[in-house]
């Protein structure tokens, strides 16, 4: 719920703006310093129409451009909208929101994912990827959540929170090769019984903070396949190109978890 705005003199007495990436003063919350700002990597042009995935600047920038991972085989989903690259910029904003529980960062990275979302035309149901009950028990909320309500408010499309349930504990998937991934998730989603009347034939807007290497939001995906859903897109803050894999398998467990 956004705050009234006769509150935010207060606010920002008690608790003076600051950039969440390096802790320089701001004009007002909610967003970051000029230099931080430039240290994000926002997907530019020419991309994959689906994927997003960076082109070389030689393929031309006008009409439907695919990539040769979607042209040799083409994704069950509609296409991928990510706020950013991954990079130590995202990764640190990230880790601020997910392991430092920094829950008001939901409200600018939400913000940051609907400006690379496309025109959603009819009604899409917003539905974040599931958390098991065990880790939402131990971290106290569903980062995917915080940013599909936040998303669906700015979008006026209807939040479906758990449309999804993920049914069985898997383990850390930091570190993990793709197969090893996809295999961990094997039968640990699927749509929840009483959203199934709802999610038939319906056009789904799916919500992760980060997608690394595609296996979660893949069980997803399979899942609301099977529940009969017409049209999935992926929205997410962070994407992970295939090159930045081991990367994130050295370094950055806690982003897979």
């Amino acid at each position: 719920m956004a705050k009234p705005q006769f509150l935010t003199p207060i606010i920002d007495l008690v608790f003076p703006p600051r950039c969440p990436l390096c802790g320089d003063p701001l004009a007002q919350q909610g967003g970051l310093c000029a230099s931080c700002w430039t240290r994000l990597a926002v997907p530019g042009e020419p991309a994959c129409s689906t994927c997003q995935r960076p082109l070389p600047d030689s393929v031309l920038r006008a009409g439907d451009v695919q990539c040769a991972a979607c042209m040799a085989q083409p994704p069950r989903h509609a296409g991928i909208a990510a706020a950013t690259l991954y990079n130590d910029a995202s990764r640190e904003l990230v880790l601020a929101f997910k392991r430092g529980k920094r829950i008001a960062l939901a409200d600018l990275l939400a913000r940051l994912m609907v400006r690379r979302l496309p025109d959603l035309e009819g009604e899409w149901l917003v539905v974040p990827v599931p958390l098991n009950r065990w880790r939402l028990w131990e971290r106290g909320f569903n980062q995917s959540a915080l940013l599909a309500e936040r998303i669906a408010r700015t979008v006026h499309q209807p939040l479906v929170v758990d449309a999804l349930e993920r049914r069985k504990r898997t383990p850390s998937l930091g570190g993990l090769g793709k197969r090893a991934r996809a295999e961990a998730l094997r039968g640990a989603i699927s749509a929840h019984p009483r959203r199934a009347v709802r999610l038939k034939g319906a056009k789904v807007l799916l919500v992760d903070d980060v997608m690394t290497s595609g296996a979660t939001t893949d069980a997803c995906l399979s899942a609301l396949r099977k529940a009969g859903a017409a049209e999935v897109r992926i929205a997410c803050f962070a994407r992970v190109l295939d090159e930045a894999l081991d990367q994130v398998g050295r370094e950055d467990a806690p982003l897979a978890a």
